[in-house]
C-alpha cells in the first residue's frame, strides 16, 4: 500500500471524478479529501492509497504537472514519518506512564554522604 498526496485540482472536484482521474494507473483502495470542519469546503489537496508502489509511481508520472481546469495538480508519493509513542494517562492510578521505548538514557549521579541523611522521626506521644 502506498499513499499519494495530491493537490492543486479544482475545489468543486468530488471522489469519483479523483477517481476516475487516477483509477486507469492504477487500483485505489481509499481517497480521502481534505474538507474544512466548518463550512465542508475542499481545502485544494487530497490523500490516495494506491495497492501498489508501481501503480503509484505511474500515476505520479503519468498526472504530476498537468493542468486542469487551468490549475496545475501536483501529485506525490507521500513518505510516511514514523509514530511516535506518548505517554498515556492512566485514571486508575493517576499517574502518567512512561512510553516502552526509552529515547534518553540519563546516568544518576554519584550520591554523597551529604545527600543521605535522614530526617529524624517524629517522637511518638
Amino acid at each position: 500500500m502506498t499513499k499519494l498526496f495530491v493537490s492543486g485540482f479544482p475545489l468543486e472536484i468530488n471522489e469519483l471524478e479523483l477517481a476516475k482521474l487516477i483509477a486507469p494507473h492504477g487500483d485505489i483502495l481509499t481517497i480521502k479529501i481534505v474538507r474544512d470542519r466548518q463550512t465542508g469546503k475542499c481545502k485544494g489537496y487530497a490523500f490516495v492509497e494506491m495497492v501498489s508502489l508501481a501503480g503509484a509511481e505511474n500515476a505520479v508520472i503519468a498526472l504530476d504537472g498537468i493542468t486542469m481546469q487551468d490549475r496545475e495538480l501536483t501529485v506525490k508519493i507521500n513518505e510516511e514519518k514514523p509514530v511516535v509513542q506518548k505517554p498515556t494517562f492512566n485514571k486508575s492510578k493517576d499517574a502518567y506512564h512512561k512510553p516502552a521505548v526509552k529515547r534518553n538514557s540519563f546516568v544518576t549521579p554519584p550520591q554523597t554522604d551529604e545527600s543521605r541523611v535522614k530526617r529524624p522521626r517524629r517522637p511518638r506521644i
